[in-house]
Parts: C-alpha cells; sequence; structure tokens
C-alpha cells in the first residue's frame, strides 16, 4: 500500500502513523510544508524505525521525503493520506486524496480498549491525565490505562499492547474531531463511540481557523455524536453543557459550582476550599438510591478552582461508570498535575517557578492569575499571537499581578495598546525569551511566584505551546 504523511510534525501524530505503517508494510511519503532543519527530530526518530524494520527482514522500502512543499500528485497516487489535524480539511490537496485518515481514526478501528474521551477548550489535558491517573492508581481492577491524542502522545505508539479490559483516554481537540465526522467502522457503527465523553470548559479558541463559535462548537459535539444509552457524556451546567446534554443520547452527567437541584444527577463543588460531591439519581440509574458522595478532596496538589472543576469532571465519568467513589476521592487526591499547566516545576533565590504554557487563551492566563495571585506576589509572562480572541479576561485579571512581561507577538501588541488604555504597567514586549526571564528576575524577590501564563497561541517565538514550556523551563533553570 502506498501511504503518504501529509505533515510529519512535531507533536508525533504523522511520526507515529509512518512507524506504524512502515511495520504493517506500507510504502511511506512523507511530506510536510516545513524544512528538513524544523523537521530533523522527526526525521530522525523515521529513519530509526525504518532501520528497525529492515534489521526484522520486513523488506521495508525507504522514506521518501518532500519538504518545503506538496505536490498534488502524490495525492493522487496514494492508496491513503494521513492527514494532520493542523490541515484544514478543505485544502486543495486533500481533494486529491482517494482515502483519508489520521493517527485516531486508525487508532480507532484497531483498538479493543473501553475508551474516555476528553474535549474542550480548555482544562481537558488536566481533565484527561487525571483520569488516567485515577484509572492507573487503584480505581479501576483489571487492565491496564493508557493515555493518548492531543496531549502529544499518538495512541499508535501503544496500539499494539493493548488487551481487551484495558482503558484508554483519549484526548481530543476540536480538529481531531472533525476529521472523524460521520466516520465509521467497517460494521458500520461510529467510529467514535466512547464509553464516557467529557466536555470541559467551552471559550473562545481557533477563531482564526473557525471564523464563529458556533462551527468550532459543532467540531466539539462530534465527541458524543456516537453514544448511546449505555454510554455517558458529562458537561457543565452553562448553555453550552445544556445544548451538549440536550444533543447526546448518552446518559447526562452535570459538574456545577454549587449544589444541584434534587433529582440531578451530576457533582459540585461546595466552595472554592471545599470538597467536590456527586450524586447519581433517576432512571438513567435504577436501583441507585441518590446518596451523595465525595468524589474530590478539599486540598488538590495543583492550585486552583479551575483545576478542581476538571478534577471533578474527571471523577463523574469514572462514579457514573460505577467506580467507587471511595477510590476515586483517594486518586484525586494524588494527583500531581500536567506539565505545562501551572506546573510548579523550580524554586530557588526564595521565589518559586511555574510553567502554565498551555494557557493559549486569555481565560486560561486569567485562571492562572486568579489561582496564583491569592497566594503571593506574582510576577507574569505573558503574551504571544493573537488567534482573533477577546483579551478583556485577561486585562481584567492584569492588575494583580505584582508586574507583567510580554513576549513579542501580535497578541502582545493588542494587550500593550489595551493595557495602556487602563493604565497597566508591563514591560517588552521582549523577542528574546532569556531578556524575559531576566526582567522577571529584576522585578521579582523573596516569597514571590514568577509565571509564564500567555493567554496566547506561541507561533512565532516557539515552535508550539510545549516548545514555549519547556524553552522557559530550561532558561529559567540556567538563570537562576
Amino acid at each position: 500500500m502506498k501511504v503518504l504523511v501529509m505533515g510529519l510534525g512535531l507533536h508525533g501524530g504523522g511520526l507515529e502513523s509512518a512507524r506504524y505503517l512502515l511495520r504493517h508494510g506500507a510504502e511511506i511519503t512523507v511530506t510536510d510544508l516545513r524544512d528538513e532543519q524544523v523537521l530533523t527530530p522527526s526525521i530522525e526518530k523515521l529513519e530509526a524505525a525504518w532501520g528497525e524494520v529492515r534489521a526484522l527482514g520486513m523488506g521495508a522500502s525507504p522514506v521518501r521525503y518532500v519538504l518545503g512543499r506538496h505536490e498534488t500528485e502524490d495525492f493522487k497516487n496514494a492508496d491513503m493520506v494521513i492527514k494532520n489535524p493542523g490541515v484544514r480539511p478543505d485544502s486543495p490537496y486533500l481533494q486529491a486524496a482517494k482515502r483519508i485518515e489520521t493517527d485516531i481514526s486508525l487508532f480507532l478501528a484497531a483498538s479493543p480498549a473501553r475508551l474516555f474521551a476528553v474535549t474542550g477548550s480548555k482544562g481537558k489535558s488536566s481533565t484527561a491525565s487525571a483520569l488516567h491517573w485515577a484509572l492507573s492508581n487503584g480505581v479501576a481492577l483489571g487492565g491496564r490505562a493508557w493515555l493518548g491524542g492531543n496531549i502529544t502522545v499518538s495512541p499508535l505508539t501503544f496500539l499494539e499492547e493493548l488487551r481487551e479490559g484495558d482503558d484508554v483516554v483519549l484526548e481530543l481537540s476540536s480538529w481531531q474531531l472533525g476529521d472523524l465526522k460521520n466516520r465509521t467502522n467497517s460494521g458500520g457503527a461510529p467510529l467514535l463511540k466512547p464509553k464516557a465523553a467529557v466536555l470541559t470548559a467551552i471559550m473562545p479558541d481557533h477563531l482564526d481557523r473557525y471564523g464563529t463559535m458556533d462551527a468550532y462548537v459543532a467540531d466539539k459535539r462530534i465527541i458524543y455524536q456516537g453514544q448511546d444509552e449505555s454510554d455517558i457524556t458529562v458537561a457543565g451546567d452553562d448553555d453550552w453543557g445544556r445544548s451538549f446534554h440536550a444533543e447526546s443520547r448518552g446518559r447526562p452527567l452535570v459538574y456545577a459550582d454549587s449544589a444541584l437541584p434534587g433529582g440531578q444527577s451530576g457533582g459540585w463543588l461546595e466552595s472554592a476550599d471545599g470538597p467536590g460531591l456527586a450524586r447519581l439519581c433517576g432512571p438513567a440509574w435504577p436501583g441507585i438510591t441518590g446518596e451523595i458522595a465525595e468524589l474530590v478532596p478539599e486540598r488538590l496538589l495543583t492550585p486552583g478552582y479551575h483545576q478542581k472543576r476538571n478534577t471533578l469532571a474527571a471523577a463523574l465519568a469514572l462514579f457514573g461508570l460505577g467506580f467507587e467513589a471511595r477510590r476515586i476521592c483517594e486518586a484525586m487526591g494524588t494527583f500531581p498535575g500536567v506539565e505545562h499547566r501551572l506546573e510548579l516545576f523550580h524554586q530557588a533565590r526564595g521565589i518559586r517557578f511555574y510553567n502554565d504554557s498551555a494557557a493559549t487563551i486569555p481565560e486560561a492566563a486569567a485562571a492562572a492569575i486568579e489561582a496564583l495571585g491569592g497566594e503571593a506576589p506574582l510576577v507574569l509572562i505573558s503574551g504571544g499571537t493573537d488567534k482573533n480572541l477577546d483579551f478583556s479576561p485577561l486585562v481584567k485579571a492584569a492588575p494583580r499581578a505584582k508586574a507583567i512581561m510580554l513576549l513579542a507577538g501580535s497578541g502582545s501588541e493588542k494587550l500593550k495598546s489595551l493595557f495602556d488604555e487602563a493604565g497597566i504597567q508591563y514591560r517588552g514586549p521582549f523577542d528574546d525569551l532569556e531578556r524575559a526571564v531576566n526582567a522577571a528576575l529584576e522585578a521579582a524577590a523573596p516569597g514571590d511566584l514568577v509565571a509564564l501564563s500567555p493567554g496566547c497561541t506561541s507561533f512565532g517565538m516557539f515552535h508550539n505551546e510545549f516548545d514555549r514550556g519547556r524553552k522557559w523551563k530550561d532558561a529559567v533553570m540556567r538563570l537562576t
């Protein structure tokens, strides 16, 4: 089979698709608009994978590379095109393809495991990781638990190790979900049918691609469209969440900021400092009395009210499928959090340093200021590239920071104007990360917190938000 991998990328999706298909005898061509210099880490890994396959006597053809451009003939000649989720579905090159797949669709077609799927604008990585942590640490009795998807781990890396009885948690972006729209397996059943679908907070994002919130959220809705009455849909107690529950055939579970009315199944937070409670009741859970159970302890290892909400959403997915409340609560109490999401990674000079690089929208950066600003004086590094978003939530929260440093980018240019109008002081924008770190160190004193929480996308100065977070941590470690 001739396979064209469109977008090798640096996150692993294209690379792992190529690796997987090499092992299954495919003839691979890789095409990417980026050049060899940018893609060197992925190319080196793919070449090593080809060498391993050859060493096993499988006779794999060398991988062919078309870099810095796409050729329409390559798409016409391929039996299958593996699409990177960042490629728009209306790409003229894809119109020439006979068959289009992604690493997620290949995985779903072959996986024997029970599936938990998580999406949302913010909080999906924390929620997916909390689910995986609980399944791996005492909640599930039996098979192993696996985590993949948009969290930068392609599920193809562990597909061949899966067994019936295992659990898989997939974090899915709107782009990945859009690629699964109306897809079915060989038997005609929905390709995406999670036993539990969790939708975290919905906020404006990727409007530079979608144009409208309705178009953006339409792709989010795909997460539950293959579900039936044996499945569970977890969503928030807001207009978006209510629309999801009205549309999904899965049994609804609501997470809320205050106690739910009698007869409604779901969970709620007693207060910012209180535990997360839940109950199941009604015809969707016959024979269950509706007793209130504690699913999330009062204190978590990662700060912030939004983190507690995400943990509650994850806990509800488990509780609704019959997992024991006590085990869920114990596991959530030991969840260490996720890299690049309010990650406390270093302490020096009496200062605590946080990496919140995954805060790529203004609301997420505002939530970080809210979570950290109440603990100690906060020096904030923010800004970057704009996605046609409203920065007012970040501007509103910014006065709680002791000092603000801006990174270069179109989003920071918008923030400069808004900060000037509001009389908010800042330094920068800095087009060099080390200069920004040094400026933050000059502003910080013992007892302060220093956090990178950009509220913007990373493109321009960095490859992606993970590259930004890693470089931030490296610069801090070197300069302190």
